[in-house]
């Protein structure tokens, strides 16, 4: 179909559902009583030196960076019987919690079938007649780092609350093809990306071009692709909803890959720039100040002034710094660019994670130990120890120290931890 000016979003329609969806459709939802059809929006981006495993692990796990809850709202109405108007889209709307509800694995933990709860949603009136919580039954594979050249892919599609095994379903997702790895004979340079083929709607699909890369860079190819349905006099309506949302979803996708994209292969294009808010300027100032007040030493061995130089110098130190909350369940507020890497994390992701999360446990019993020693002392010396991930993979560090941050008026901010000398295991 026609498009808005911007070819970076396919638009692909259906306009027989039923036949599509065969004995799986009955009069009870909205697909049989659809007046239009099933509209797909795909796109296809580049990714350089982002393992796909760990981009769709990450896309699993932090569905915040990305979706939309108007989005969701909207896919699952079109189980009922009624859909409700097109919302606008807003990229990182996802308001409410996310329960995975796993279901089934595979024998070597490859493929993973389960249940995504999304909770907690703020709806609107217009929207009363939905569920608060909504379902997606999704699937998962290639997420094992360790498998070199494997496909990774997340698919998902919103399911009715009942679970009813002849449910129709309409998948939408992401898939990471490497560039460089070719493990059949179907694996050439025009191997088709369309995560929606099914569709039938004719040759749309994206294709690469060839190999152009070297075996220095990890190179691959994520197709984006999200299924709606529409009614014929919405059609247009639907079609700039879906646009406007794959790019606002290629856009959230690719600041993800940007923070997930290890420094060590990244630096040829130079190191991140550390955010420049008046926040963080202040902060930084406050965790140099605070640490030369409780331990005696500057943290930075330079004669620096500028809160920007102090911000910098913290944002490109070598081990993991990251400040938590003083709670009875401290949770992340800020992490420089090493502690990110640690946690493969982004900023707006690492407030969703606990202190108790990432501690194994004797670093738990440790910190809780050390605890009273931090808040009267203002520091206390970690051993070494191991952390997880966000992710789940373990990460060693030599040593770590805590210390108590204090702003202008002395009171307490928050409490810093820095782990020493980490690497992954």
């Amino acid at each position: 179909m026609g498009s808005d000016g911007v070819e970076d979003v396919t638009i692909a329609i259906n306009s027989s559902p039923n036949k599509h969806f065969a004995s799986q459709v009955n009069a009870s939802n909205g697909l049989a009583t659809l007046g239009g059809g099933i509209l797909c929006a795909k796109a296809s981006m580049l990714l350089q030196n982002v393992p796909p495993a760990l981009l769709v692990r990450f896309l699993r796990e932090h569905r915040s960076e990305w979706a939309d809850s108007n989005i969701d709202a909207y896919s699952a109405a079109a189980l009922k019987s009624s859909p409700y108007s097109v919302p606008g889209s807003r990229a990182g709307g996802f308001s409410g919690s996310q329960v995975i509800l796993p279901l089934a694995h595979t024998v070597e933990h490859e493929e993973f079938l389960e249940v995504i709860k999304l909770e907690g949603h703020g709806l609107t009136q217009e929207e009363a007649v939905l569920s608060r919580d909504m379902f997606l039954l999704q699937l998962c594979s290639g997420i094992d780092e360790n498998a070199a050249g494997a496909c990774a892919e997340l698919v998902f599609a919103p399911i009715d609350e009942s679970f009813a095994d002849d449910a129709p379903l309409l998948p939408s997702g992401f898939r990471v093809i490497p560039l460089e790895s070719r493990t059949d004979g179907s694996g050439g340079p025009n191997r088709t990306l369309d995560l929606a083929s099914a569709l039938e709607v004719g040759s749309t699909g994206t294709r690469t071009s060839g190999d152009s890369g070297t075996n220095s860079n990890l190179r691959s190819v994520l197709t984006i692709a999200f299924q709606f349905t529409f009614e014929s006099h919405l059609r247009e309506n639907v079609a700039a909803m879906a646009r406007q949302y794959v790019r606002s979803v290629v856009a959230s996708v690719q600041r993800v890959a940007m923070a997930l994209a290890p420094s060590r292969l990244n630096s040829h294009v130079g190191p991140r720039p550390p955010p420049g808010t008046p926040e963080a300027l202040t902060l930084a100032r406050w965790i140099c100040q605070s640490y030369r007040l409780h331990i005696g030493v500057d943290l930075f061995r330079a004669d620096c002034e500028a809160s920007e130089s102090v911000l910098k110098l913290l944002w490109h130190h070598s081990d993991a710094i990251m400040c938590c909350s003083v709670k009875s369940l401290p949770v992340f507020t800020f992490a420089n660019q090493a502690g990110l890497d640690m946690l493969e994390t982004t900023l707006v992701a690492l407030q969703d994670i606990s202190l108790d999360k990432i501690l194994d446990e004797n670093g738990r019993k440790s910190f809780f130990t050390d605890y009273g020693q931090i808040i009267q002392q203002g520091y206390a010396y970690l051993p070494a120890g191991i952390c997880l991930s966000s992710m789940g993979r373990p990460a060693s560090y030599d040593r770590a120290i805590a210390w108590k941050v204090l702003n202008d008026e002395d009171s307490t901010h928050c409490i810093v931890f820095m782990f020493m000398n980490w690497s992954f295991m």
